[in-house]
């Protein structure tokens, strides 16, 4: 980590989002040492714009938020390792967590009955091994996904779709709690930020890359489900798509076509699991299975 104070790196983070806004003009300004010219930049805003700025700064703050540059030795690995990854990262929560085996896992917002079931016993198949949860607390699979993973007392991931300002805790997870321990919060987005449909296909690359390996639950035709399974095939994570017989989902199907593993079960998924844990590099055959 670049030895700067947080308010400093906050400060630096929120003023390049501000003036730069790209993903790509952000990832150059600080390659091109934006953080030593950190005046410069707040000197191209008038008042208005630096008192709203420092309000962020100041909530970032309070809430603890701490922020991951891409030329941080600690920013990672994963991710500074693809060509369009994140330049900058907002977290909140347990950071460690950057560094754990993870399994990213995505599906429909508006998943089916039998989809929610078996996002459920996904989840808690993927904890049992002693594997993080990456996904995107959308409503649907996703939430079912995190709170499998704390309920299991595992540990989860949260990759936001919007600024981390707007991040707050749903209600469904009151049982469990967004313990920091357990929980990381992650946004590549300007803090105030909203939810656009942009950023949420922007947010399943970051899904589709923390992990090891992506697990489809539903997708459809076109969307942002099937955009991440698609993804983590270009980049060469395994993609374990499950197969519900004549209900499969027609975005399963053409991952299937694509490359992506067939899951039938969840005995299915704990031999992809372990196998995918063992071996650095897995060749697709290795996970090859006899539908039961």
């Amino acid at each position: 980590m670049t030895p700067l104070g947080t308010n400093f790196r906050l400060r630096a983070a929120v003023a390049v989002c501000a003036r730069y806004r790209t993903r790509s003009q952000v990832a150059l300004a600080l390659r091109r040492g934006a953080l030593e010219r950190i005046e410069d930049d707040w000197a191209v805003f008038d008042l208005e714009s630096r008192r709203d700025l420092l309000n962020q700064v100041d909530s970032l703050e309070r809430r603890g938020v701490e922020v991951h540059f891409l030329t941080d030795s600690d920013f990672p690995p994963r991710l500074a390792a693809l060509d369009d990854g994140p330049p900058l990262l907002f977290t909140w929560g347990n950071t460690k967590l950057f560094s754990q085996a993870g399994v990213g896992m995505c599906g429909s917002r508006n998943v089916s009955n039998n989809g929610l079931r078996a996002a459920r016993s996904c989840g808690l198949e993927v904890a049992s091994h002693g594997l993080v949860i990456i996904s995107g607390y959308a409503k649907g699979v996703d939430t079912e996904t995190h709170l499998a993973a704390l309920a299991s007392g595992g540990q989860t991931v949260i990759v936001l779709a919007e600024g981390i300002l707007h991040f707050r805790q749903k209600k469904v997870f009151e049982a469990v709690g967004l313990d920091p321990q357990n929980v990381l919060v992650v946004s590549q987005f300007a803090p105030s930020q909203p939810w656009n449909v942009g950023a949420a296909m922007a947010r399943n690359a970051i899904i589709a890359g923390l992990g090891t390996a992506l697990v489809v639950v539903e997708a459809g035709e076109r969307g942002g489900t099937l955009n991440a399974g698609l993804r983590a095939l270009k980049i060469g994570r395994p993609v374990l798509a499950l197969d519900f017989g004549g209900a499969t989902p027609p975005g399963n199907e053409l991952l299937f076509k694509q490359g992506a593993i067939r899951i039938s079960s969840t005995d299915q998924l704990g031999k992809a699991i372990r196998t995918i844990s063992q071996t650095p590099k897995v060749d697709p055959a290795q996970l090859r299975f006899e539908i039961a």
